[in-house]
């Protein structure tokens, strides 16, 4: 019999507590999942609801001050806890991260070969010749056309799309064993958004890499990802299977966000508006004690603002944190 190999990252009860003017929040409240090399996670939701600081956390990037508990565990190593010394050894290294926006992810003032091959001279000790050479394969890769010959131009001189490529190149410099995307297509149109997509998804296969990608865009999720968390007030108050997810829209977030969408092609009754969510993200410092869209939620009852609810299983890994099922 084949020995059950033990998840790449293995995230559990995951808190993390932020200063603000209003006192100590609880930004992140006991997130949990795992991920198998090959892997590839979703996890969508509004702004504010925790997403990136779910990511920021798993990459030792929180604000100072920040207190993370609970474990967070890449190969079997913990890392909540790491000393810094130690952390820059992983990042950009073992895991790397593509930032949301390309134009502030990249330094203005050094080439884009210095910043290509800075992670490959610091992780794998080459050459500065070494590293250059491998620059130029990593930006070909990516789809930036004559890499040899704008090595030594600087990341005003290309396109947002251009950019987003470049950090791509950078984050799998190294061959990373995890890559986390949080939002990577927010700044590039349509057609640019389903390039880059596609080129992550490409070399995710290609290097067997567990891939953690942060969205709002619901059909981007529903079609580049096997499994999805929804997060809600820094709480996962749905996961499953991706397809799962979407045929059955458990928690009445979930059915919310999707009711919510722009659909291309829907016919268009005069007068009609689309369907929100009615309210807005509460701050941190108001959210219920019990579930985080008590209130949001048109099926909102006293008991809904106890207790944060246990998970029902619906079906293979598909679970939901309310109490109001039977009455969706």
């Amino acid at each position: 019999m084949d020995k059950v190999q033990p998840p790449l990252l293995e995230v559990r009860d995951l808190r993390v507590g932020l200063d603000t003017r209003r006192g100590r929040v609880q930004a992140v409240r006991g997130v949990g999942f795992t991920l198998a090399r090959g892997d590839t996670l979703g996890l969508i939701g509004e702004s504010g609801s925790g997403k990136s600081l779910t990511a920021l956390a798993l990459m030792g990037l929180l604000p100072d001050g920040a207190q993370v508990h609970g474990s967070i565990r890449l190969d079997g190593q913990e890392l909540v806890g790491l000393p810094e010394a130690q952390w820059c050894g992983l990042r950009g290294n073992r895991m790397a991260m593509v930032f949301q926006e390309p134009m502030t992810a990249l330094n203005p003032v050094h080439t884009i070969g210095r910043q290509v091959a800075e992670p490959l001279r610091l992780h794998q000790g080459l050459s500065a010749r070494q590293a250059r050479t491998e620059g130029v394969a990593l930006l070909e890769r990516v789809g930036i056309a004559g890499a040899a010959a704008r090595l030594d131009a600087y990341p005003h001189q290309f396109s947002g799309g251009q950019c987003q490529r470049i950090t791509i190149a950078m984050a799998l410099a190294c061959g990373p064993q995890l890559l986390i995307a949080d939002e990577p297509t927010t700044a590039l149109d349509v057609t640019l958004q389903q390039q880059v997509l596609q080129l992550i998804q490409e070399l995710v296969a290609e290097r067997g890499m567990a891939l953690l990608l942060i969205s709002h865009d619901l059909a981007v999720i529903a079609r580049s990802v096997q499994r999805t968390l929804v997060m809600y007030g820094g709480t996962v108050v749905e996961q499953g299977p991706t397809g799962a997810l979407f045929a059955q829209l458990a928690h009445p977030y979930t059915r919310g966000l999707f009711a919510a969408r722009p659909q291309l092609g829907a016919a268009r009754v005069p007068g009609q508006r689309l369907p929100t969510i009615a309210g807005t993200v509460p701050e941190l410092a108001d959210l219920p004690p019990g579930c985080p869209f008590a209130g949001r939620c048109p099926l909102t009852i006293d008991a809904c603002h106890d207790a944060l609810p246990a998970p029902v299983v619906l079906g293979a890994g598909h679970t939901v944190r309310c109490i109001r099922l039977e009455g969706a």
